[in-house]
C-alpha cells in the first residue's frame, strides 16, 4: 500500500508538468492585454510598454514559459498581475469556501442519494420507485444555478428565512455560518444526489441478482440485513468513484453557484482573473485544481480498500 501511495505522488509530477504546459500555453492565447485593463482605457502607449517591460510580458513566450516553471519547480507561483500580491497568497484567501461549499454538497448528495437509491431498487416498480426516481431526475436536469436563485427567492426574499448572498467561515463563526451556506449546499448538493440515487438504484438492482444475494435470502435472513451486510458494499464501488469525479470537479469552483450566492471562492477567483487576464492567477488557480483531482483519485482509490478488502494495490 505504501509503495502504491508513493507511486500515485510520483505520478504526480508529470501531470503537474503537462497540466502547466496546457494552461500556460492556453492562457496566452485568451484575446486581450492585462496591461491595458490595468491601466484602463485611458493610458498612453508609453505607459502600456513600460509596464509590459516590468512585467516581462514583451519577452518571448518560450523565456517567459522557462521562467515560469522555474519558479513553479521551487513552489513560487509568481505575483498576481492586477493585486501585485503572491499567487499562493490569493488562492489561500478563496480556497476555504470552494472547500467546504464542495465537501457539504457532496456529503448531502451522497446522504440523499444513497438512501433514495437503495430504497428505490428494494422497491423496484412500486409507486415509491417511480416518485424516487422521477426526484432523481429532477435533480439532474433542474440546472442547480436556477435552483439556487429560486431558494432566495422563496427562503431569503419571501419568507426571510435566509441570507441571500455572502459567506462567513464555519471555522471562525461556528453554527451563524450555516445559514448562508443552506441555499448553496442545497442547490448543489440536490443535483449530486440524483446523481447519487440513480446509480445507486442501478448497481443495487445489478447486485440483487448475484447468487450470494439469493444465498442470503434462501437461509432465511431479513431483507434490510441483506442490503446492509451483503450489497451496500458492491453498491458503494461505483458510488465512490461517481462522487470522487464530481467532487474534483467541484474543487475547480462551482463558478455559477458562487456568483449566485456572492460566495468568495476559487470559481469566482478563476472567472475574475480570466476577465482581467492575470495570468499568474489563472495557471497558478488552475494548477492546483488538477492536483486537487489527482489528489482525489488516490483517496478514492484508498476508500476502495476500505470498503472491500479483498481489493489490493502492490
Amino acid at each position: 500500500m505504501t509503495a502504491f501511495i508513493i507511486r500515485r505522488l510520483i505520478a504526480l509530477i508529470p501531470v503537474a508538468l503537462v497540466v502547466g504546459t496546457t494552461v500556460f500555453g492556453l492562457v496566452h492565447l485568451i484575446p486581450g492585454d492585462p496591461v491595458s485593463v490595468m491601466l484602463g482605457p485611458g493610458a498612453s502607449s508609453a505607459e502600456i510598454d513600460e509596464l509590459r517591460d516590468q512585467l516581462r510580458l514583451n519577452d518571448p513566450l518560450p523565456s517567459q514559459y522557462v521562467a515560469w516553471l522555474a519558479r513553479t519547480v521551487t513552489g513560487d507561483l509568481g505575483d498576481s498581475i492586477v493585486q501585485q500580491r503572491p499567487v499562493l497568497t490569493v488562492i489561500a484567501e478563496r480556497l476555504e469556501p470552494t472547500i467546504v461549499l464542495a465537501v457539504a454538497a457532496t456529503l448531502v448528495g451522497v446522504l440523499l442519494g444513497v438512501p433514495f437509491g437503495i430504497t428505490a431498487a428494494s422497491l423496484a416498480g412500486r409507486p415509491i420507485d417511480r416518485v424516487l426516481m422521477i426526484v432523481a431526475v429532477a435533480g439532474i436536469s433542474i440546472p442547480y444555478f436556477w435552483l439556487g436563485l429560486m431558494g432566495i427567492i422563496v427562503f431569503a426574499v419571501e419568507l426571510r428565512w435566509l441570507p441571500a448572498t455572502g459567506y462567513l467561515s464555519p471555522f471562525s463563526e461556528g453554527w451563524a455560518s450555516l445559514r448562508y451556506l443552506v441555499l448553496p449546499v442545497l442547490a448543489l448538493g440536490f443535483s449530486q444526489a440524483g446523481f447519487v440515487a440513480r446509480l445507486s438504484r442501478a448497481t443495487t438492482l445489478q447486485v440483487l441478482q448475484e447468487n450470494y444475494i439469493r444465498t442470503a435470502r434462501a437461509k432465511g435472513m431479513r431483507s434490510r440485513r441483506v442490503l446492509v451486510r451483503h450489497a451496500l458494499r458492491n453498491v458503494m464501488i461505483p458510488v465512490v468513484t461517481v462522487v470522487g469525479l464530481s467532487f474534483g470537479v467541484l474543487l475547480g469552483g462551482a463558478i455559477v453557484t458562487e456568483t449566485v450566492f456572492g460566495i468568495p471562492g476559487m470559481g469566482r477567483l478563476i472567472l475574475q482573473a480570466i476577465q482581467q487576464r492575470d495570468y499568474p492567477i489563472i495557471q497558478g488557480a488552475l494548477l492546483l485544481v488538477a492536483m486537487f483531482n489527482v489528489l482525489v483519485n488516490l483517496v478514492v482509490d484508498l476508500v476502495y480498500v476500505l470498503i472491500d478488502p479483498r481489493i489490493s494495490y502492490s
